[in-house]
């Protein structure tokens, strides 16, 4: 969610290395951003509700340069969106000031302490607010002393920068369940929420560890363990093309991310197979006696990447035979799952900074269960708390409608299943050399669909004034109609519904009317006659239906409106390609209603408050 970034240096260029830094960041999602700059002896700041545009409109050209700032974009959770609201927020004699991602659990009790014993006046409704004047009222000239302090005061989950009128020569910053990272320049270092904010200018960066202290000066990044004992850090290198944060010529980042599947499928896969196609789980050693130590798997996530957990549990469950449970990351924490030594617990997420998943790895950590990631983002929260991390290399993804994720996770699911059952004894040589061709064949097979996605253009043309949308399948046909669904809801905000195609007499026919849009997922061959059988009853109650089925199957078309059929592939891996027509369906609807598709309303790219 919110994003944070701070610089401090010797050139007079904080404005504009924060601005810049804040737009990197705004796939996060926020609703107003802001920017506190050190000038001379005191603090100016500006902020507003609103786009960043809108924040430079107010600094204009004025003059408003600095060797040392930080800046914020604001998700708004206590307060609403507002100027008042926005971040930076400072003491009530402006001396300090705080920038700050996640929650303050108990700032109610502290916001009434500060008001009753230091007749503290707030000026907004967040929790933000409250760390500004707890730094304050300790701030006795030693500000990395004074955060300290009031760090122990605090409860939730934080990353917190912090800037002082009398030290013009340092910035603090602190990291408490929410991402951090510090960038290494050449008489300059930042801080940053994610590391595409600071690409335009450093590649050398310090991972920040959960309640680490940073201390910045222009020369030197001190990071403190929560002790306050010096940490020693490798410098991670990041390799990404800067360019891959860019639209590259098309109109938005979803659908530029769309058109990267092929390439981003052929990476994950390839990267793991050896010449003789045997699979390398990235030096995670998993031997024969460790997989058939598991007496079960746990698949834990949160949104896109939950939907991808459900068709890698149809994936280990036929393949490792092991049952799998998948389960949302919110609920899991609290329900006391039976979690022991013997489960294979597996994390699924994009930014590998989701707060709920994250927050499930450790309660399952400790429970003895070994920990098992599939993240994209390299050296992220999740990654660096897990045993064995399997990263998907989908390469940066901006847009919040998440698309080469999924699909790049989907493929490692596929991977780590085909790779227990092989060692486990379960498949043979004969299944696990079709299998492997099978997903070799999948990124040819999936340029072809986006090769006709004008079709798809079309179909989304026709019907992109229908406000009530139902998905429906059987199989792992159902996991990908949830995922169709959120894409629609979630870019266009059209009423969209999954549902397992078999359920549909219990209940959900009754919404089913003349006109109902329905998409039905029919790509299982064994399952194809139940489904042909499920569309005729939505049919006769004159419902719309968009069929999605594989090349070659055409009794859909009797009862279907539309057909969009997929290259023909095994019933296994029919996710990998029936979900794209899914996806630029949703992105075309809301490009003809005239939405905002990469930043859509009330969304986050990473999710990290609960």
């Amino acid at each position: 969610m919110c994003g944070i970034v701070g610089y401090i240096g010797t050139d007079n260029n904080a404005k504009e290395v924060i601005i810049e830094g804040l737009k990197r960041l705004e796939y996060r999602g926020y609703d107003s951003a802001g920017i506190a700059l050190h000038k001379g002896s005191v603090i100016e700041t500006r902020k507003h509700v609103g786009e960043i545009s809108n924040l430079e409109k107010i600094i204009g050209d004025k003059d408003f340069e600095s060797t040392l700032g930080i800046g914020h974009t604001r998700w708004a959770t206590h307060g609403a969106p507002s100027d008042v609201n926005s971040h930076p927020h400072s003491n009530m004699d402006n001396t300090v000031t705080v920038v700050h991602n996640g929650i303050i659990e108990n700032y109610v009790e502290l916001r009434e302490w500060l008001t009753s014993e230091y007749g503290i006046k707030f000026k907004s409704d967040t929790d933000t607010e409250v760390i500004a004047h707890l730094i304050g009222i300790y701030y006795d000239g030693d500000l990395h002393k004074a955060v300290n302090r009031a760090v122990e005061d605090m409860r939730g989950a934080y990353a917190i920068g912090v800037i002082a009128a009398d030290e013009p020569d340092k910035m603090v910053a602190v990291r408490k369940d929410a991402p951090l990272v510090a960038g290494i320049g050449e008489g300059c270092n930042f801080i940053a929420s994610d590391i595409p904010a600071l690409l335009k200018y450093v590649r050398k960066i310090y991972l920040i560890e959960n309640n680490e202290t940073v201390v910045l000066t222009k020369d030197k990044i001190t990071i403190y363990d929560e002790k306050q004992k010096v940490v020693k850090r490798e410098v991670f290198h990041v390799t990404w093309d800067a360019d891959a944060a860019e639209k590259g010529g098309y109109d938005h980042f979803m659908m530029k991310e769309i058109h990267e599947q092929p390439h981003g499928l052929s990476e994950t896969l390839n990267r793991r197979l050896n010449d003789d196609n045997t699979i390398k789980l990235d030096g995670i050693s998993m031997t024969k006696e460790d997989i058939e130590g598991f007496n079960k798997v746990y698949i834990v996530a949160c949104g896109t990447a939950y939907h991808a957990g459900l068709v890698g549990k149809a994936a280990i469950e036929k393949m490792a035979k092991i049952p799998v449970e998948v389960d949302i990351a919110s609920e899991f924490r609290y329900r006391d799952p039976f979690v022991d030594d013997k489960t294979l617990f597996i994390a699924i997420s994009q930014s590998g900074e989701t707060l709920d998943t994250l927050a499930a790895l450790r309660e399952a950590k400790k429970k003895g269960a070994r920990i098992f990631s599939v993240v994209n983002v390299v050296g992220s929260s999740i990654a660096r708390e897990s045993d064995d991390v399997f990263y998907t290399w989908a390469g940066p993804e901006i847009a919040v409608a998440s698309t080469k994720a999924y699909t790049t996770q989907l493929m490692c699911m596929y991977l780590i299943a085909l790779y227990m059952g092989h060692t486990k004894g379960v498949i043979d040589k004969e299944y696990y050399d079709m299998f492997i061709g099978e997903l070799k064949a999948i990124p040819d097979k999936l340029q072809l669909i986006l090769d006709k996605q004008d079709e798809i253009e079309a179909i989304a043309k026709k019907y992109k004034r229908k406000d009530d949308v139902f998905y429906i399948g059987r199989g792992v046909d159902s996991g990908v109609s949830y995922e169709g669904s959120l894409k629609l809801k979630e870019i266009s905000y059209i009423n969209s519904f999954a549902i397992a195609a078999g359920e549909l007499k219990h209940g959900t026919i009754a919404l089913i009317e003349d006109g109902t849009l329905v998409f039905a997922l029919a790509t299982q061959n064994f399952l194809f006659e139940k489904m042909i059988s499920n569309i005729q009853e939505i049919k006769a109650r004159g419902a719309n239906v968009i069929g999605i089925a594989k090349e070659g199957n055409t009794d859909i078309e009797t009862q279907s409106s539309e057909v969009i059929y997929i290259p023909d592939c095994i019933d296994e891996v029919t996710p990998l390609l029936s979900v794209v027509p899914l996806q630029i369906y949703a992105y075309y609807v809301a490009k003809f209603r005239g939405c905002n598709i990469d930043k859509p309303k009330n969304l986050a790219k990473s999710v990290t408050v609960e």
